[in-house]
C-alpha cells in the first residue's frame, strides 16, 4: 500500500486504560487489493507480547470519504507496544495474516 498513510495516538483515560486512535488516508477499499480482501483489521501487540484483534476499520461510505480517509478508536485495558493493520477475509480472526498494510514502530 505505497500511498496509504496513518497515525496512531495512544493516551490514558481516567481508569488508566489505553485509548487508541488511528487515523488513515489513501487506503484503498480491501476488495480492490490483489488478492481481494473483505475487511481491514487493526491489531495491537501488547506489552506482554500478545497480539490482539482490536477491531475493524469500516470502509463503507459512512466511514471513508472520497479521499479514502477513515478513523478507528477503541479503549483497551492492555498497554500497546505496536499497532498494525492487515487486510483479511474475516473480521473475527484471532491471528493476523502475513501481509501487513500499515504498521507503527514499537512505542
Amino acid at each position: 500500500m505505497p500511498a496509504a498513510e496513518g497515525t496512531v495516538k495512544v493516551s490514558k483515560d481516567k481508569n488508566k486504560n489505553s485509548v487508541i486512535k488511528v487515523s488513515i488516508k489513501n487506503l484503498a477499499e480491501p476488495d480492490r487489493l490483489q488478492p481481494a480482501r473483505k475487511v481491514y483489521i487493526v491489531w495491537m501487540l501488547t506489552d506482554n507480547d500478545m497480539t490482539k484483534n482490536i477491531g475493524q476499520i469500516k470502509t463503507s461510505r459512512t466511514f471513508f470519504n472520497k479521499r479514502l480517509e477513515g478513523s478507528f478508536e477503541t479503549i483497551s485495558s492492555f498497554k500497546p507496544v505496536k499497532i498494525f493493520i492487515t487486510a483479511e477475509d474475516d473480521a473475527d480472526i484471532q491471528y493476523p495474516q502475513e501481509e501487513v498494510v500499515l504498521s507503527t514502530s514499537n512505542f
